[in-house]
């Protein structure tokens, strides 16, 4: 294959704005899957991507096309949109020459397509502007084409317009990205040492961890030994091949090209996206300090929460399902901890909430785990009296309050694109999660740029999303970027039943919320613990001073009912009996409740 003849791109888009429909066409143009063979959203293979219509998955696929006579192979990555997924998103830019940039014509410039543009410049990526969705009535193809113009710094005529759902001018999009994609810069000599990026990776129950590669220099064949430099794991590629988009196989992997390599390593943990392969027989003079390719920066999670096993006995189960699932999702991070309710299980982090429902269900629909989850906390940074810096991702790290010098929460910079029409009802939504309006900017006549920070807390466990959408009807869009600590008022919120503390229902709350929140949960817990012989207190602690209180009532016999007439001292004594047994009871009773029950607390 020659490699002037190779292009290899990405198409990058805010949320629903049409990436898989597009990839769907290009399949069709290139002949990849035979017509008979054809679905809507082919590349999303995934049965969550399915039932939620959106890509979460980046998905590599190589298509072969002629142009003017000569024949040209196509490595195209389609990836995710949402902004959960953004580190997807900048692992497929290392990795291409080229990106599409998709913007729905009905809806405009989003948040997530600035953010996807400026990771792309980054890349130094020659971008392609691209305005989908024209065959739609309310499409505002001419406004759209400026405004992507304007971002692109390049003349309007220069933007495509296309229907990737009718395969309007997708053709002339395909032959022109041909012509301004450049082909990798690689130099031609065959005596150039073997590496690879590795870009994504799965496990295979039978041949190991599967690396998705992208060859920077050099070649690889089957049955020879590789290196992987940061794990400093060795290894031998049992099979490389590339994306139709099934794994199939070939002789040899060529500097320029994306493909796969089949490791036969079977702990997953020995794979980590960000490596750089190498082949042994290149680097025997050079072992002791081998060159690595760049790799990723490591993403930081925002928010955590804890997964336990709904039976204590599969614990070893879910730690095998998480091991596997981050091999395709190096963002997800996992350590043990276990509570004396709920046993043992495992603390996550994750990129956002939507990074980790779509966990949660993965882990569900795909290692069959029947899960119990903690509510989300964000990472929080508390200064000591001794001067010390800890930071904080679960209740049950607190510190007592009297070793508390300062506590501060991560706060963000959020940026929100909207139309004008919408303003009053955003500026409302930002005051009450507590958000400070720094800068508006227009972008068009009808559009506008809000620029705010706001505590992470409240961005990502108060369905700051969802509730944007509400009530803008889903016109508005926003990312978000971790900034800074500040300084919070924020107090560990404890939960007692009969007295005793239960840590897997504690929770860091701010102080004027702390009442309201202890209220609800007490109000939760009495509808769903079972009543006892006696009566049940339910309380909220700060510091060991209650703040709110709940009581269960007790189940009650009626002692007296045998009795038929007689002095009325004869029901005082058998109800004083009965209230000291019950006394009694209470205290020698040590309460324990099915995981269950608080299943259901954590799902309100």
């Amino acid at each position: 294959m020659e490699l002037l003849n190779i292009r290899n791109f990405v198409i990058i888009s805010h949320i629903d704005h049409g990436k898989s429909t597009l990839a769907d066409r290009f399949l069709e143009l290139t002949k990849t899957i035979p017509k008979e063979k054809m679905r809507p959203q082919y590349l999303d293979s995934m049965d969550l991507e399915k039932e939620k219509g959106i890509t979460i998955k980046m998905h590599p696929v190589r298509m072969h096309y002629t142009l003017k006579t000569i024949p040209y192979t196509l490595n195209l990555i389609d990836t995710p949109g949402h902004i959960d997924f953004s580190y997807e998103i900048s692992r497929a830019l290392a990795c291409v020459e080229g990106a599409i940039l998709l913007v729905d014509g009905t809806r405009g410039i989003q948040a997530q397509t600035l953010f996807n543009l400026a990771e792309a410049q980054k890349q130094n990526l020659k971008v392609i502007g691209v305005v989908n969705k024209i065959d739609l009535p309310q499409a505002q193809v001419s406004q759209t084409k400026r405004e992507l113009a304007a971002i692109l710094k390049v003349p309007e005529e220069e933007i495509f317009a296309i229907s990737a759902k009718e395969g309007t001018n997708v053709s002339l999009l395909l032959n022109a990205l041909i012509e301004k994609i450049p082909p990798p810069k690689i130099s031609l000599s065959h005596s150039q040492p073997f590496k690879a990026l590795i870009f994504d990776s799965r496990y295979d129950p039978f041949s190991g961890v599967i690396a998705y590669v992208r060859v920077f220099e050099g070649e690889i064949k089957r049955g020879e030994e590789i290196y992987l430099i940061a794990q400093t794991q060795k290894a031998q590629a049992k099979e490389v091949g590339f994306f139709t988009p099934e794994l199939t196989p070939c002789q040899i992997l060529k500097a320029g090209e994306i493909g796969y390599i089949k490791t036969g390593i079977k702990d997953p943990t020995k794979v980590r996206v960000g490596d750089t392969i190498i082949k042994i027989s290149n680097f025997k003079s050079q072992m002791s300090n081998p060159e690595p390719l760049p790799g990723y920066q490591t993403p930081e999670p925002v928010v955590f929460l804890s997964l336990y096993p709904k039976n204590s006995g599969y614990f070893e189960n879910l730690k095998t399902a998480l091991e596997k699932l981050k091999l395709q999702d190096p963002s997800l991070e996992f350590q043990v901890e276990s509570k004396s309710i709920l046993g043992r299980g495992f603390r996550c982090g994750f990129l956002g909430s939507l990074h980790a429902e779509i966990t949660i269900k993965r882990l569900k629909n795909e290692f069959a785990q029947e899960l119990i989850l903690t509510s989300p906390q964000v990472i929080f940074k508390i200064l000591t009296k001794k001067g010390d810096a800890i930071f904080i991702s679960s209740p049950s790290q607190w510190p007592l309050p009297f070793l508390i010098k300062e506590v501060q929460e991560p706060w963000a910079k959020i940026e929100i694109i909207t139309p004008n029409s919408y303003f009053s009802q955003i500026f409302k939504l930002l005051k009450n999660f507590h958000c400070h309006l720094k800068e508006t900017k227009s972008l068009t006549s009808q559009k506008s740029l809000l620029e705010a920070e706001a505590p992470l807390r409240e961005i990502i466990t108060g369905n700051f999303y969802d509730k944007l959408k509400s009530v803008s009807q889903g016109y508005a869009s926003f990312s978000f970027q971790p900034i800074e600590y500040r300084k919070a008022d924020l107090v560990k919120l404890d939960i007692l039943i009969a007295k005793e503390v239960q840590p897997a229902l504690a929770k860091i709350v701010p102080r004027d919320k702390a009442f309201s929140e202890g209220k609800k949960i007490l109000k939760k817990l009495k509808e769903i613990l079972p009543p006892q012989q006696f009566s049940l207190e339910l309380q909220a602690a700060i510091g060991g001073k209650i703040i709110a209180r709940e009581t269960i009532r007790a189940l009650r016999k009626d002692v007296t009912a045998p009795l038929y007439g007689g002095d009325v001292t004869r029901k005082m004594k058998l109800l004083e009996k009965q209230k000291k047994g019950k006394k009694k009871l209470k205290e020698k009773t040590k309460l324990s409740f099915p995981t269950e029950i608080f299943l259901e607390l954590f799902k309100s």
